[in-house]
């Protein structure tokens, strides 16, 4: 019989207090979805213990990789960012020493302040040992592309760490352009995790390919969620723009050499043989997206429930060898950043 799959989850998503209260004061809406309440979801949310424990072991999870709740620390002012995400990643750090075997990191980052971002992730990968970051997209009305992040993106290269990018709410004016109007709040749903929330953060990948950011880092590591955000369905008919770019690749090959891709807890065995296709086996990797896509919620899209096991029993009977298997569970996520000493105090080998 072969081994055991282990899986690492890499989109595994907490509220901690300092940020609650800081979006509290950012005027942030209190609602469950993003940890406020007693509600079981947003209870979930802010756990860190025994309940998560309990629910990764339910899905059939072995490490979950936390991070922030989207926005993160990208919707306050550079002060009050620079503050929380120092506070958060230490706190991240503490949870992570006293269950090392269950959990790992990503680092929350101070993009209002592109200096100090580039300063926070080489604390929390030189010092505290996180294996990467979790970025957001748009930092205010400031694109991912933006060329004041290229320091940042110059330090996760040289540290040869991922930014795993989650999406975030489309922008005020292209919700009442394309999602207002609809009934049954289907508006805002659409907006969001039905389908705004791809968009937004693909246009943005290819905004980071097309304007140089990877020509002037080839050695950055991406990671995208939910398939690729949907670029990669299109990526034959982006392809003839890469002229127009002058790029120094062929679109793809950014793809294939930049990119690492998940599926975020989309439990659809089309969108993996398709991701499988495009970018390889060698190139996934394994996440669920937790809370959001535990159990069945009021409101919530059943095919992404990860509960009782299935998590787990989606990688077992994909179409893959017990290699590939293995590789997106946990190989591919060990072979891009096991050369990071996990833990607090943990230093970066070369």
């Amino acid at each position: 019989m072969p081994e055991k799959l282990r899986i690492v989850g890499l989109e595994e998503h907490v509220a901690l207090p300092v940020l609650l209260d800081a979006w509290a004061r950012a005027g942030v809406p209190r609602i469950p979805q993003l940890g406020y309440g007693d509600e079981p979801f947003a209870q979930r949310l802010r756990d860190v213990g025994e309940r998560r424990l309990a629910d990764m072991d339910d899905q059939g999870l072995d490490v979950a990789v936390l991070s922030l709740a989207t926005p993160g620390v990208q919707n306050l002012a550079a002060k009050d960012a620079i503050h929380v995400a120092g506070e958060a990643n230490n706190a991240l750090a503490e949870i992570v020493d006293a269950n090392p075997q269950r959990f790992q990191a990503l680092a929350a980052i101070p993009t209002p302040s592109p200096e100090a971002a580039a300063a926070e992730l080489e604390r929390a990968v030189t010092q505290l040992g996180f294996r990467g970051a979790m970025l957001y997209g748009r930092t205010g009305d400031r694109l991912a592309d933006a060329p004041e992040f290229d320091d940042l993106y110059a330090t996760a290269e040289r540290l040869r760490v991922p930014l795993h990018f989650h999406p975030q709410t489309p922008v005020q004016a292209v919700q009442e352009a394309y999602y207002s109007g609809l009934p049954g709040g289907v508006g805002r749903a659409l907006a969001t995790a039905g389908l705004g929330w791809y968009y937004d953060l693909g246009v943005q990948y290819l905004r980071m390919i097309f304007s140089g950011v990877f020509d002037r880092h080839p050695g950055l590591q991406v990671i995208a969620g939910h398939w690729g955000e949907v670029v990669l369905f299109y990526l034959d008919h982006i392809g003839v723009l890469q002229d127009m770019a002058k790029l120094e690749r062929p679109l793809a090959d950014y793809f294939r050499q930049n990119f690492w891709v998940a599926g975020s807890g989309t439990v659809s065995e089309r969108y993996l043989r398709w991701t499988a296709e495009v970018v390889g086996t060698d190139r996934m990797m394994y996440s669920t997206d937790y809370p959001y896509t535990f159990g069945t919620r009021p409101g919530g899209f059943p095919f992404l429930d990860t509960s009782r096991g299935v998590a787990r029993s989606f990688l077992e009977s994909a179409p893959f060898t017990e290699a590939e298997k293995a590789a997106i569970g946990s190989g591919n996520w060990e072979r891009l950043t096991g050369h990071v000493t996990t833990g607090r105090g943990g230093q970066r080998s070369v």
